[in-house]
C-alpha cells in the first residue's frame, strides 16, 4: 500500500480548524477536516497520532482515512472535503411503452395455474413476448411500484 503524506499549508490547515471548529457544516467534512488536520505532517509537529489512533478518535476506518489522504495528495482540499455526485450513467430497460405493456399484462388474468402474476412469472413472460431481451424480477417490481396498479384486485375504498 502507498503512503500519501498529507502536508497542508497554512491557509488550508486555517480553513481546516474553522471547518472543525463551527458546527455549521455537514457531519461527513466536519470529519475529514479532522482526519486531514490530524494527519498534517508540515510544520513543526513532533509527534503525529497514527492511522489507528485516529481512527479509533473519530470512530472510522482506517482505509477511510487512507482513501481520503490519497485523494488529498492527488486532487487537492477542495475535493478531499467534498462528497462528489457518482459519475455512472445508467441505460434505462424500461421505457414508457414497456411499462404500459407490463402493467397492461399484470392487470390480466395469471397463466394457468397460477392464482395471481409473480413478479418473476412477469419477467419471463415479458421476455417470452419479445417485448424486451431479458429483464430482471427487481426491475418489474420497481416499475409497478411507480404505477398505481392492483394487478386487477378492486379498490379498498
Amino acid at each position: 500500500m502507498e503512503h500519501y503524506k498529507v502536508t497542508l499549508s497554512e491557509q488550508e490547515r486555517a480553513e481546516l480548524q474553522d471547518i472543525a471548529s463551527k458546527g455549521t457544516h455537514a457531519a461527513p467534512k466536519i470529519i475529514n477536516a479532522l482526519i486531514l488536520l490530524n494527519c498534517d505532517q508540515s510544520g513543526g509537529r513532533s509527534e503525529r497520532p497514527r492511522s489507528s489512533d485516529i481512527a479509533a478518535m473519530l470512530s472510522v476506518s482506517e482505509r477511510k482515512i487512507d482513501r481520503l489522504k490519497k485523494k488529498f495528495v492527488q486532487q487537492g482540499l477542495e475535493l478531499a472535503l467534498n462528497r462528489q455526485d457518482s459519475q455512472r450513467e445508467y441505460a434505462l430497460k424500461v421505457d414508457g411503452r414497456l411499462e404500459a405493456q407490463l402493467v397492461a399484462l399484470s392487470c390480466s388474468a395469471p397463466p394457468e395455474g397460477q392464482a395471481h402474476w409473480s413478479l418473476r412469472l412477469l419477467a419471463d413472460r415479458l421476455a417470452e413476448l419479445e417485448y424486451i431481451d431479458s429483464v430482471s424480477h427487481e426491475t418489474v417490481r420497481r416499475t409497478l411500484k411507480k404505477t398505481n396498479s392492483s394487478r386487477g384486485e378492486k379498490s379498498a375504498g
